[in-house]
């Protein structure tokens, strides 16, 4: 898990780097790409279409302005330190979001989870009678469960053998 972890961190980061590196490239300017790249397509198009050399050519000039007007390599290299970092803080983030199952809270025991079911529809109080009626749990199993919520300090003696939700 920890290599699978590990790679999702690092592949998500990398492209996280690359697409900050694409905007710093560009910008932000995104209007300025959606033009070079229908320009580009028309270009191509009017070639297919059998116009002249002289549009054609103008055409491909006219592809070359915008994709200079759009583009700011100067700029984006300036900005790969920032784009690196960016990709590091979103891999760590990756990296938190599918953390081990050691961090995380242990999870409560099935036993426990049936008896704070059954506590609560019952109000917050029962007794072991109506937990061994309403559950599949034998009385050993019950007073089991409820000794270990007892000392979670999720449940406490009331009188008579109710016990209730604290």
């Amino acid at each position: 898990m920890t290599a699978l972890r590990l790679f999702a961190a690092a592949l998500f980061g990398a492209a996280f780097s690359l697409i900050a590196f694409a905007a710093f490239y560009v910008r932000g300017d995104l209007g300025g790409v959606f033009r070079y790249l229908g320009a580009r397509g028309d270009a191509r198009r009017l070639a297919e279409s059998g116009a002249s050399a002289e549009q054609v050519a103008a055409a491909q000039a006219q592809v070359h302005a915008l994709a200079d007007a759009a583009a700011h390599p100067d700029f984006a290299v300036q900005m790969i330190p920032l784009a690196a970092l960016l990709g590091v803080v979103a891999g760590y983030g990756v990296w938190r979001l599918f953390g081990s199952r050691a961090g995380r809270a242990q999870a409560a025991d099935v036993q426990e989870r049936m008896l704070l079911r059954l506590a609560y529809r019952q109000g917050g109080r029962f007794d072991l009678d109506d937990l061994t009626s309403a559950s599949p749990l034998d009385e050993v199993q019950a007073r089991a469960a409820v000794r270990r919520l007892k000392e979670a300090g999720q449940l406490r003696d009331v009188e008579g053998g109710l016990y209730e939700l604290i």
